[in-house]
């Protein structure tokens, strides 16, 4: 009976969160789907990450574990840093979210944010960006800015939140261009960088002469700038990888996010939710316009903005 006792108040100990803290400074972790490049999803997940740690300084310990393929090799990343003492692991990717989960279960005095899921537990929580607002504001731009009145779209997979951008993109387009188009190339692959160049290369033989995408590296930029053609940059502000060809970016700004909840986890209030945030909350923005953009366009998508 007295062994039993101590174990049940050993384990209740283990999740309240004042046992959960340790003496030195918070551990948070980040697991990436792919290499941290110049521009692209990764490292803007990346960019949060060290705005959590300039902002928080000696609290936090922050790492991260790059190139992180969904799945099992995903759970087991994910493991592998709740055995390592972190207590906050964010995992931005939405093929993170099963994985997440299941180690969730195992360890319930750490906390874990699974970006784009959307499954919570009471140690889960999710969150994610109305991208599609921003991708409607680009489409404005494309619409404004085609000459053939066709535009091509490299994306990822078919989850609901490539769907929405593509849609948004669509109708932006065609509230100033009715005539508009747009032509979706398929990966399945959120990070092939030959591939997405092979694909917009294909679009751009297609009438295409503005083009966004999906994807997690520069290529499709890079293939624009070598074309002659137009593009959306995604995620990052691409002007170094296509100078002349990006009209506009689409930028992920999770540096306050990620603070926000890191400093919830050092003061105790950390509770599990869903976060949905665009434009309004900060989480998405639309600028980095190229020198191709004349002014009228650029005060047009800033107003609609």
């Amino acid at each position: 009976m007295y062994k039993n006792l101590v174990a049940a108040l050993a384990a209740a100990c283990c999740l309240s969160p004042v046992f959960s803290q340790t003496t030195g400074p918070l551990k948070v972790g980040f697991v990436y789907v792919a290499p941290i490049t110049e521009a692209g999803w990764v490292r803007q997940h990346e960019e949060g990450r060290k705005a959590v740690q300039a902002a928080l300084g000696g609290q936090v310990q922050t790492s991260f574990v790059e190139n992180v393929a969904e799945g099992a090799d995903a759970e087991r990343v994910i493991r592998d840093l709740a055995q390592q003492g972190h207590q906050l692991i964010f995992t931005p990717s939405f093929g993170y979210m099963e994985p997440t989960l299941k180690v969730a279960r195992d360890f319930p005095h750490v906390r874990f944010e699974s970006v784009t899921g959307y499954k919570t537990a009471p140690n889960v929580a999710t969150s994610n960006a109305r991208y599609y607002e921003g991708r409607y504001l680009a489409g404005i731009a494309a619409g404004r800015m085609t000459k053939t009145n066709v535009a091509g779209y490299v994306a990822g997979f078919p989850i609901p939140e490539v769907l929405q951008g593509i849609n948004a993109f669509t109708l932006g387009m065609r509230s100033v261009n009715p005539q508009a188009q747009v032509k979706v190339v398929w990966l399945n692959a959120w990070f092939d960088p030959p591939r997405e160049r092979d694909a917009a290369m294909s679009l751009f033989n297609q009438d295409v002469d503005v083009i966004a995408f999906h994807t997690g590296s520069t290529a499709v930029m890079a293939a624009a700038q070598e074309r002659g053609k137009m593009a959306v940059a995604y995620h990052s502000d691409m002007r170094k990888a296509g100078p002349d060809a990006q009209i506009v970016a689409v930028t992920h700004q999770w540096g306050a996010y990620y603070t926000q909840r890191t400093r919830a986890v050092l003061d105790g209030t950390w509770k599990s939710g869903n976060v949905w945030g665009g434009v309004k909350e900060g989480m998405i923005r639309v600028s980095d316009f190229g020198p191709k953009v004349p002014k009228t366009v650029q005060d047009e998508v800033l107003a609609r903005q």
